[in-house]
Parts: structure tokens; sequence; C-alpha cells
């Protein structure tokens, strides 16, 4: 009985949500230099300007406001001391807060 309880344990360890886990990205697969004006303002455009426009709280519009806000935007993404956004969720995928991280760890370039 306790070796099919430790089966069982060891499969849901192995199978727990992705999403869940914390993993540090401030480096991993930043190999490529990040484009602030075709991947970094597209990702908030689509994202993030339906409500911060410049009228709702953080205005996230230009460069100047999302690099200044840079460590809101992924401590939000990433519910990590901030509120999770985008408000009402989901959250966004790793690979789009990634990007952004890449972006900001290489000097939030606007290029």
């Amino acid at each position: 009985m306790k070796k099919i309880a430790f089966i069982g344990l060891v499969l849901v360890s192995l199978t727990a949500c992705k999403k869940d886990k914390v993993e540090n990205y401030s480096n991993a697969n930043c190999t490529d230099t990040v484009s602030f004006n075709n991947e970094i303002l597209p990702l908030i455009q689509n994202n993030c300007t339906g409500c911060h426009d410049n009228q709702n709280g953080y205005s996230l519009t230009n460069h100047s406001n999302i690099s200044s806000n840079s460590a809101a935007i992924i401590g939000s993404m990433r519910n990590s001391g901030y509120q999770l956004m985008p408000q009402g969720g989901p959250a966004l995928h790793d690979s789009i807060i990634k990007r952004i991280e890449c972006w900001v760890n290489q000097g939030k370039q606007n290029n």
C-alpha cells in the first residue's frame, strides 16, 4: 500500500502544472537582440494598452513609459508583488513575458 501511495505522489509531482513552478529567466535564451518597436511595443499594445492608455493608471503607450515601468509590468504579468495582469486573467504565456524580460535584461533599448 505504501508503495502505491509513493508512486501516486511521484506521478502527481511529475505532472504538476508548469506555470506553478518558479523559474529564473534572467539570462536564459536571450541570445538574440529583442526589438522594442518590432516585438515589445506590439506585445504591450495587444495586451496592455486597452486599459493602460493615458487614462487608467499606468500609461504604457511609448518607450519611455514602458521602460520606466518595466519592473511593475513584469511583476504584474508574473503576479509577483503586483496584481495579476491582464486584469481578470488569464496570465499571459511565459514566452511573452520572457521576451519582455529579455528586453529589460538587454538594457531596455529603444530599437
